[in-house]
């Protein structure tokens, strides 16, 4: 065993090394998936290795193809810094081999987390009486909702969807902004609900629904009905108008649940919190630890407001599995996972370490630098904003050409001195960028436009 206790001190080593190195690189440039897989590519072993030999050979084959998503200058897509704070408390997490599935089984993290939970619902201005589940990410969370909406949507109709499943349920309407994200459609399917049965609400420049069309559809809808908006959308960082959409869905009996992967965050921000204004008047909430909380992969957290609903919905109870006592919180009452990870540690460590006013700060300043990005490239002659800069997003088109676009885009990330990748937006090609780590300054801010430019000026000629 000694052995593997090295081994574990020369992976904590790398570790340290290779964020000092990222963090401080000109460039960052990575091998590719093939190169990788053949210097990993080998029969299956027959007999086992020595621990020391196994991590080293394991660093030296994986690091040339790691993605520098920890870098001050990646803007590819939504992705936090893996703060070292709640590295190191998930390291200890996986030290510990805590399975948080019970409080019997895991009383620090079932406490540690029960703590945090209530910290991030003041962080984020949401009822305190809400229950929090946290989970891999915001895919989870707002499966997770999704799934607590339906069961109370279709309780109020008299049906007990976790005792006697769809067949024969009330139809349930599902209303949802044009603009969503994908992973929402994920959890209606994962749910019996259809991705193709939804009714699309009509969305504006932005993204946003339009309230009269939202109201429109709420009319026109009999039975159950579960409404989807969202704050931050995924190009253009826009919200829903939660203050016009909520009073409607809730006249209309309609459960009203918000994809905030990103965009929720807003609310810890003073400056920014007009942006999801109303939004605590929904009635479950999705979002990231791994994205403006900084906490390292993986970390989301399920919000609902109906916490009976919520428990109802993912529960497990077994003869084997102690139940908590009162006034403990069983962690795994709000998730699909019985086996899980202690992500309470991490969540905990980074808002200790951030606090209500460096998470604020954080968000504001990455809005400025997306805002200074954007609006200066916007500046040069052939790049065209293409949206105003509401939050952290922004997006731009090189001479109004996509395959000229994409041609830029592939040189910016040649170079390697940014990450920022592509996407599609009302049928044209731009180059999105997502400003969204701690590290990130206007120093970042100000070498990325640099590199950006020179770029376009080689690709144009």
């Amino acid at each position: 065993m000694e052995n593997a206790y090295t081994a574990m001190r020369s992976a904590a080593e790398a570790a340290i090394a290779y964020r000092r190195d990222t963090a401080s690189a000109e460039t960052n440039p990575v091998a590719t998936y093939a190169d990788i897989f053949a210097a990993f590519d080998a029969p299956l072993p027959e007999t086992g290795g020595d621990p020391q030999a196994i991590i080293a050979d394991l660093i030296a084959r994986a690091t040339p193809g790691i993605r520098a998503q920890t870098s001050p200058r990646f803007f590819g897509w939504v992705i936090g810094n893996s703060h070292p704070t709640g590295v190191a408390a998930d390291w200890l997490a996986a030290a510990w081999g805590q399975n948080a599935a019970n409080v019997s089984a895991a009383p620090a993290a079932s406490a540690v987390e029960a703590v945090a939970a209530r910290w991030l619902l003041e962080l984020l201005g949401l009822p305190a009486e809400a229950s929090v589940g946290v989970v891999t990410g915001a895919t989870v969370a707002n499966f997770v909702c999704l799934a607590a909406a339906r069961s109370a949507v279709l309780a109020r109709a008299g049906w007990d969807v976790e005792a006697d499943g769809l067949f024969g349920a009330p139809p349930v309407t599902v209303l949802i902004g044009a603009d969503a994200h994908a992973t929402v459609y994920s959890g209606l399917k994962y749910l019996g609900l259809g991705a193709k049965r939804v009714k699309e609400i009509a969305t504006d420049d932005l993204g946003r629904m339009r309230p009269a069309a939202f109201e429109a559809a709420l009319k026109a809808a009999s039975g159950p009905i579960i409404a989807i908006a969202q704050s931050g959308q995924i190009c253009t960082g826009a919200s829903d108008p939660f203050t016009e959409i909520a009073p409607l869905a809730r006249d209309a009996g309609a459960w009203l649940h918000v994809d905030g992967a990103f965009g929720l965050w807003a609310q810890a921000a003073p400056a920014r919190a007009a942006q999801t204004a109303g939004v605590e008047l929904a009635d479950s909430w999705a979002t990231d630890g791994h994205k403006w909380l900084q906490t390292p992969y993986d970390c989301g957290f399920a919000i609902v407001r109906d916490a009976e609903a919520h428990a109802r919905a993912m529960a497990v109870s077994a003869s084997y599995l102690p139940p908590a006592d009162t006034g403990e919180r069983d962690p795994s009452t709000y998730v699909p996972e019985l086996s899980r990870r202690a992500r309470g540690f991490a969540t905990w460590a980074m808002i200790r370490q951030l606090g209500r006013e460096g998470v604020a700060e954080m968000v504001e300043r990455d809005c400025r630098v997306a805002a200074h990005m954007g609006e200066t490239l916007a500046r040069e002659p052939g790049i065209t904003l293409v949206a105003p800069i509401l939050l952290n997003q922004f997006m731009v088109r090189f001479g109004d050409d996509d395959a000229t676009t994409l041609k830029v885009i592939a040189q910016i990330q040649q170079d390697a001195v940014l990450y920022a990748g592509s996407a599609a937006w009302r049928g044209q090609t731009v180059m999105r960028a997502s400003v969204c780590s701690v590290a990130t300054t206007m120093a970042d801010a100000d070498i990325s436009v640099a590199a950006i430019l020179s770029a376009w000026r080689r690709v144009r000629g």
